[in-house]
């Protein structure tokens, strides 16, 4: 029996070029410039389980939202409990900060993620049923200039990966306050709709009618179209707060445009929300997002403090970047690749390739003995720098015979002396 992955989840494997966005040469480079700026801009790194309690979920993104409604992956465990694989990145944080009291800790917190999460959705380009994200959340700061942060931090790290053609959306929810006067025009204006309503909105309505806004159903889509703007709605002080943000972002250089039917797909959001987009990814060109989402530690059981965040997926970022064009890493070489020629010269390599890594030096060994033009074809593959060819004449004399792949050029050197050879190329 051939066994195959269930659909909507994919196996990421070196040097895939079938699918290059599978390639896992390419997906370390991409967290590698993730984690370097996060870390730039004062992020530490949190790793949360995959497991987490359903009413965490149900909780903080809300029980109407398509996420918990539909589509995440739940079961009962032997203990009786309600499970579910994570599907977004968040309330996990939220709930590890809480329990660790990290509160306690400093006033400010900043924290980074990476790791996979699961949605029960229909699979689609940059779409899967696990999915992996890069996330960001800062906690216990309510200052505009934080929001800012964190949108400079997920542009920043699109321009160092080499994307183009991004566009920042921005909007604010406003506060409690605001969201309530909305709420009541809002339904005002789509009460007299109901009958065209999809069912899922029909839900919202009572529910969290801001949900319509967000609703991917077309008919849903025409009829928001002359829904009034939230931006009419806001408060003074959540006016005042929006107007620090798009000032901030100015002071940047980050061009935006104010969409004012942009909400977000969850419930924990208030104030502003944000998304990057880019228009080489079709329909589903959104390529990360956030906002900010004061009370969602209070509502978990935590300490009434601000915070905000936002979360990108790397399956998208990576298909960007192949769409675009951009230049990909190649697959990592090893300096010298080692030939021995009989059994006695096997365990003598060995030994020096031991040493020669202990030394810092990316070298590989042929272990399989095979005639001498399969391997060098195979060392040709890995794109070895140089290759030694090691017999009893070598080990005998000291001296190797080093072949440079590229150029065919060969010089000799002392066994003992390869470390500083190495050494002396690399400078």
């Amino acid at each position: 029996m051939k066994y195959q992955s269930p659909p909507g989840v994919f196996d990421i494997i070196p040097n895939e070029e079938r699918e290059p966005w599978r390639n896992s040469i390419i997906w370390q480079y991409v967290e590698e410039v993730m984690r370097a700026a996060a870390k730039q801009y004062g992020y530490q790194e949190i790793r949360t389980p995959v497991l987490e309690r359903t009413e965490l979920f149900q909780r903080s993104v809300g029980e109407t939202s398509d996420i918990v409604s539909k589509e995440m992956y739940t079961f009962e465990d032997r203990g009786g409990r309600m499970l579910s694989l994570r599907p977004e990145g968040t309330a996990a944080v939220m709930r590890a900060y809480i329990n660790a009291q990290m509160s306690t800790l400093a006033p400010v917190h900043k924290l980074f993620y990476i790791g996979p999460m699961f949605r029960y959705d229909r699979p689609q380009a940059g779409r899967y049923r696990q999915h992996h994200q890069f996330g960001a959340e800062a906690i216990g700061c309510s200052a505009p200039e934080q929001d800012v942060e964190l949108i400079d931090l997920a542009y920043t790290i699109y321009q160092r990966l080499g994307l183009k053609n991004l566009k920042v959306y921005l909007n604010s929810i406003g506060d409690q306050a605001s969201r309530e006067a909305y709420r009541n025009a809002l339904r005002d204006f789509l009460r007299p709709h109901m009958d065209r309503l999809s069912n899922d909105s029909k839900v919202r309505f009572e529910a969290n009618p801001l949900r319509i806004l967000d609703s991917k159903d077309p008919q849903d889509q025409e009829l928001c179209r002359g829904a009034p703007s939230i931006q009419d709605f806001l408060s003074p002080a959540s006016r005042e707060f929006f107007a620090g943000v798009k000032e901030c972002l100015d002071r940047l250089g980050i061009s935006y445009e104010v969409n004012s039917s942009l909400v977000r797909g969850l419930d924990y959001y208030n104030e502003t929300v944000f998304e990057i987009v880019s228009s080489d990814l079709g329909a589903q060109n959104s390529i990360g997002g956030g906002g900010r989402f004061d009370g969602l530690i209070q509502q978990l059981g935590g300490p009434d403090l601000p915070s905000a965040g936002f979360a990108t997926g790397i399956e998208r970022v990576i298909q960007t970047m192949l769409r675009q064009g951009v230049a990909m890493p190649s697959a990592p070489r090893p300096q010298l690749f080692l030939i021995p020629l009989g059994q006695t010269a096997a365990r003598q390599c060995f030994g020096i390739l031991g040493d020669l890594r202990r030394r810092g030096l990316a070298a590989e060994m042929d272990f399989t003995g095979k005639k001498l033009g399969k391997v060098m074809a195979y060392a040709d593959q890995i794109r070895a720098q140089y290759v030694a060819v090691i017999g009893d004449n070598e080990l005998s004399s000291g001296q190797v015979e080093l072949k440079e792949m590229a150029t065919g050029n060969k010089q000799h050197v002392a066994l003992q002396d390869l470390p500083q050879f190495f050494s002396t190329q690399a400078n």
